[in-house]
Order: C-alpha cells, then structure tokens, then sequence
C-alpha cells in the first residue's frame, strides 16, 4: 500500500502527473448532481477530448444533462493526445500532433438513427461540423490567458487537475467563483491554500469515494515499479492511488446526514493533549456522543462531515497550542504559554523535529506520540 502512494509523490516531483479517470468512478459520482447540470456550460479544461472520460462522459450524457455547451481544452504536452479516435485524421488535413486545442459541443444528436447518442455520434458532429474545434494559440495550460477565457464562460468545471498543481487550480477556480467537481487526493486537505475553504464551509468532499484507492490509466512511459499496476490487452498501463477523493462547492444531499454517534466519553479512551486543550479521537466512527469540547480528528473525518453538526475549528498542526516549541541546542523544550516556563525537554532528534510543533498526545503529565493528520472539531448542540 506504502508504494502506491510512492507513485503519487514520485509524480508530484517529476510533474509526470497525467492520470487519466476511470469512467466508472465519474459516472458514480456525477449522478449525484443530474439536476444541477441543466442549462449549464460544462468546462473540462484538462482534458485531451479523444482520451478524457469526462468529455465522453458528458459528450454521451448531453442531451440526457440538459446541457447547454461542452467546452474541452487540452495541453499540447498531453503524452495521450489524441490516441483514441485520432481527431485529425477523422478531417483529413494537415497535422496539428503536440497542439493543444479546444472542443465546443452546443448540441448532440442521433446521427447514426441507431436510437443511441454514443462517441459515434460525437465523432460524426466532429467530422462534419469543424466550427466545434479550434486550435489554441497558447499551450493550453488553464492558467492562461486564453484558457482563463473559457474558465469565465462557464458554470461549472469537472476535470481531474494535475495533482501537482491542484492548489494552484482550486484557487483558480475560487477567484472567479466557479463551481467544481474535481478530482484530487485527501491529503491536499492539510495545505493552507485549501483547509480554510472547508473550514468555511466552501468546499467539501464528493458523495462516492470515502476509502480504499482507485485505479488511473498513466502514460505509456510511466514507469510501474509499485504494486496495484497493469497493463490492459490494448498495452495500456494503469496504476492505483490511494487517498483520492472528489472535491467540489456543489451541494448534495448526503452531506447533510449528521453522523450517527454510539460512543461515551471515558478520559482512558480519549487522551487529552499535552500541548492543546482538545482529546484525541483515533477513528471518526469513535466521536464520542456526550462531548461537547474541542476534539482531534484524522483528516478523513471530512468523509463524514456534517456542518450541522459538527464546527471545523482549525488544523492540528496550526491551531495556538498552549505551549511554545523551541530548540536550544542538543535539547527541545515545550515552554507554557503562561508562565514562560519550561515544562518538558526532549534530547533533540531528527524525529522530534520533524514534528515540531505538531499535536502531542499526553500521558502521566509528559508529551508523547504525535498524531498523524488531525483536524479540531466540535460539536454543536443543535442536532439533538
């Protein structure tokens, strides 16, 4: 499990981060939000449209949606482009490999009279209808200038973003206020860029991934060194991620169910910290039912959140801890806010500075293990 989430960093590193989604998990969760998409103009703005899902997707679901335009733009540098049905061979003319482009969908219909809108369709109103495609100037990077153009035109984006820039993206998106559906992984949750939008209820989790890791179709030169990879009949490689989740500002349903809370409090169950007035919980589904003070939750609790229920407070590793952290040469010293007095020391380590001023689980009076991941909540008291 441990390499799969190698492939995830070693991507990050080499920006070799094309993962392409599995229909099957777009389809899960955009029919959740059928009525949503009436009337409106759909943006995948990274996408190559002859391999992405979510232009198929959405090209097959047109007239089903109620759409109202399908804009898809790609990167010139897409190490895919165009594998699928070969767009420029479907007119004939002069090569335009490693370009990035755009698609513009305005309406799909039943060309073939087989009873069906399906890519053959598509791939005919392609064919047929060159005003649908245009080749970009730039390199098709969302954060141009002309890709920014498309992003103002739309009402919502879904797409699956570099998940080497999906900070960059996501802040994109909220600075012209768009709607989103996307694709990323949990543990973009603990960034600065992105903690506040959940904390202030302007971002949230999808409905139809809560666990587990899910499978991405890569490059052709991708290396597959980790478990969970393949190599489908077509030559295809795939490899699977741990810690993916849908984000998204679209409401549903299902976010509003309060979580339903079985546990009682008892101080051995529930360690206090040693630098935070808050317990510690170590699994979402042990909240306990009667404590209503400030508790450390794993990130995934975000899997359940309620904001009826529940009040985000802050992040584990930023909320004012009642202790200052400092080091002073071979020693680490915990410093009470209040009297400026040292509490504990520790012998300096690699390990004990890496967690610097991280949550500390006590026991017997002293700091101990630090937690991994913790985000404070606290009940409200109007769900009873």
């Amino acid at each position: 499990m441990a390499n799969r989430n190698k492939d995830l960093r070693k991507a990050k590193e080499n920006k070799a981060d094309e993962f392409y989604t599995q229909m099957v998990d777009i389809e899960l969760e955009l029919k959740h939000y059928k009525e949503y998409f009436k009337g409106k103009t759909v943006l995948c703005n990274c996408d190559d449209p002859y391999e992405s899902n979510f232009f198929k997707y959405f090209a097959m679901n047109f007239n089903y949606l109620g759409l109202k335009k399908l804009i898809t733009t790609c990167y010139d540098s897409s190490p895919i482009l165009g594998e699928q049905l070969n767009l420029f061979n479907l007119w004939e003319t002069e090569s335009y490999d490693s370009h990035a482009y755009k698609i513009e969908i305005n309406e799909v219909k039943d060309y073939n009279n087989d009873g069906a809108i399906d890519l053959s369709d598509v791939e005919h109103l392609l064919k047929n209808d060159r005003n649908s495609f245009e080749v970009l100037k730039g390199n098709g990077d969302f954060r141009s200038e002309e890709c920014i153009k498309y992003l103002k035109e739309a009402d919502i984006v879904v797409t699956n973003p570099p998940f080497s820039l999906f900070r960059e993206y996501v802040l994109l998106l909220t600075k012209y206020n768009k709607k989103f559906i996307i694709i990323g992984n949990i543990n973009a949750v603990q960034t600065r860029d992105i903690f506040p939008l959940f904390q202030k209820n302007k971002m949230w989790l999808g409905v139809s991934i809560h666990s587990g890791d899910r499978e991405f179709r890569v490059p052709d030169s991708y290396p597959l060194n980790a478990s969970g990879t393949r190599i489908d009949e077509h030559g295809h490689k795939y490899i699977r991620v741990k810690g993916v989740r849908w984000f998204t500002n679209v409401d549903n349903k299902d976010r509003h169910e309060p979580l339903q809370l079985y546990k009682n409090y008892n101080e051995n169950e529930f360690p206090k910290y040693f630098n935070y007035d808050a317990i510690d919980v170590n699994k979402t589904s042990d909240i306990p039912c009667d404590y209503y003070g400030k508790m450390g939750v794993p990130i995934t609790f975000l899997d359940k959140y309620c904001p009826e229920q529940f009040e985000i407070i802050g992040i584990g590793s930023d909320v004012n801890k009642t202790m200052i952290h400092t080091t002073d040469g071979d020693f680490i010293h915990y410093i009470d806010k209040e009297t400026q007095q040292i509490v504990y020391t520790f012998p300096y380590t690699v390990t004990e500075r890496k967690i610097g001023n991280g949550l500390r689980i006590e026991k017997d009076g002293k700091p101990t293990t630090s937690p991994y991941g913790r985000i404070i909540i606290r009940r409200k008291n109007n769900e009873d």
